[in-house]
């Protein structure tokens, strides 16, 4: 035993000696194959469509009801309506109050909850399989039978003046919402506040939150998506008995106003006294989730700023220290979403920040690596997968192809087209979607200090704003008056 113990000893010492190999990254593993279950689809009576992938591993479902109206349906006057609808769906519904109504999801162990988007709203339910029945009866009465109680409503009007409240001293609220009107202006539903403004917070009644209701959560306007331990034979049964009062009608849909693209550099600063950070936002309306070009935008604005090692966060972060993270996105939705440049700076180096975005900016209009290409397909591909863990996770991917009309084999080719992505096709998609010279320029901060430095970089036309000409006025709250 002894002499064992001393060979063991002198093999782990002989291990441990070795120096470890550091001349270079370790190569990137193979790229997973991924293929997503086959999705089965069929309809109610009442004309529902409902999605539904069978995922046997635990016992869980998910079943995301998604209706095809959202913040692009509100009225002019009325901002956020959609919102407080979706949020209001499960504050009490059928014979329970909100208090009952929570009570009785809780004891379920399960979770109810009611969103909604810009082109959608949702009421998503999670639910162990053993609680199935109870759960879908839970859902059915939030759908067809919410309450819309005085009480809740005013509660969530106070919640809604209150985060307008908040707003006012977060700058990155600030910059997004002036980012997004400069863009689209107030007209567009894309340019509003999400939770509508102090006049339109208050004006909202149960009447309105009815008539929305009545008016856009029809079967003919809404999908059913389930993914879970069931089948469709049983979903199929269920459905129907829970949902068969619940009958089509005639929805309007709605038109968007036309946009323009940013015709000019221009900077405004929102003035934030004594602000240590600077937030940043620069960019421009980019391009709808159906492009063609969607795989080289992805893949280009990876090596711009969607990734850590992403040139932005690199430069800002890394090389600068001018930020904790420096990063770019497309948004992609169902009309041209708005492409962004973001970063929160030190403020006395907002001008030097902005040198640096404008730097890569430029640079990625210039030819790229074939290195940095092959990076950052690999990184999307390898990174692909982890996006379908869970239940919720397939149920969410399963909405985006029922929102953007994807074929059912969509994802199984998705890390292919990703890797079918050339060089040529990033610098085609940088030229014809970036022009540096063409973006707005949000900046939040103190302007005292950042005022004439970012004047003396000529960037464009500057704007002074308040806090005031960005949200409104400050909400006077009850406790105020």
């Amino acid at each position: 035993m002894k002499r064992l113990l001393i060979i063991a000893l002198l093999i782990s010492t002989a291990v441990f000696a070795q120096k470890p190999e550091r001349s270079g990254p370790p190569p990137a593993g193979p790229i997973p194959v991924f293929f997503m279950p086959p999705i089965k689809h069929f309809t109610l009576a009442n004309g529902l469509p409902v999605v539904l992938l069978e995922k046997h591993q635990v016992p869980l479902v998910q079943i995301n009801l998604m209706v095809f109206s959202g913040a692009v349906d509100d009225p002019a006057d009325k901002p956020g309506l959609a919102s407080m609808v979706a949020s209001m769906l499960t504050d009490g519904a059928g014979s329970r109050d909100a208090l009952a109504f929570a009570d009785a999801v809780d004891f379920l162990g399960a979770s109810l909850v009611g969103t909604a988007g810009l082109h959608t709203s949702a009421l998503s339910l999670h639910t162990p399989v053993a609680k199935l029945d109870s759960a879908l009866a839970l859902l059915a009465d939030a759908l067809l039978h919410p309450a819309f109680a005085p009480a809740e409503l005013e509660r969530h009007r106070k919640e809604r003046l209150t985060t307008l409240l908040s707003w006012r001293d977060e700058a990155q609220a600030q910059a997004s919402a002036l980012f997004s009107r400069t863009l689209y202006g107030q007209g567009h539903p894309y340019g509003r506040l999400s939770i509508g403004d102090e006049r339109a917070i208050r004006s909202i009644t149960t009447d309105d939150l009815k008539q929305f209701h009545g008016k856009y959560f029809r079967p003919n306007n809404a999908t059913l998506v389930i993914v879970g331990d069931v089948t469709l034979l049983e979903m199929r049964t269920k459905l129907e008995q829970l949902l068969a009062s619940w009958s089509r009608g005639t929805v309007p849909q709605a038109t968007l106003p036309a946009v323009e693209q940013v015709q000019k550099r221009t900077v405004e600063i929102v003035d934030k006294p004594g602000a240590p950070q600077t937030e940043i936002r620069i960019g421009c309306i980019g391009v709808p989730r159906a492009t063609d070009d969607y795989y080289a935008l992805v893949v280009m604005n990876t090596i711009l700023g969607g990734s850590f090692s992403s040139r932005l966060n690199t430069n800002l972060r890394e090389v600068h220290q001018y930020s904790y993270g420096a990063w770019s996105s497309f948004q992609f939705r169902k009309f041209a979403g708005p492409f962004d440049a973001a970063a929160s700076v030190h403020t006395a180096k907002t001008d030097s920040s902005l040198i640096e975005f404008m730097k890569e900016l430029n640079g990625i209009l210039k030819p790229v690596s074939q290195q940095e290409v092959d990076r950052a397909k690999n990184f999307v591909a390898l990174g692909f997968p982890a996006d379908f863990q869970t239940v919720e996770d397939l149920a969410a991917k399963i909405e985006d192809m029922v929102m953007y009309n994807l074929p059912d084999g969509y994802y199984n080719s998705y890390t292919r087209n990703v890797l079918a992505v050339t060089k040529e096709d990033v610098e085609r998609v940088a030229k014809k979607y970036l022009n540096p010279e063409k973006m707005a320029v949000v900046l939040v901060g103190d302007r005292k200090t950042i005022e004439a430095p970012v004047r003396a970089l000529k960037l464009g036309q500057v704007t002074i704003l308040t806090v005031d000409d960005v949200l409104g006025k400050a909400p006077v709250m009850e406790a105020q008056k």
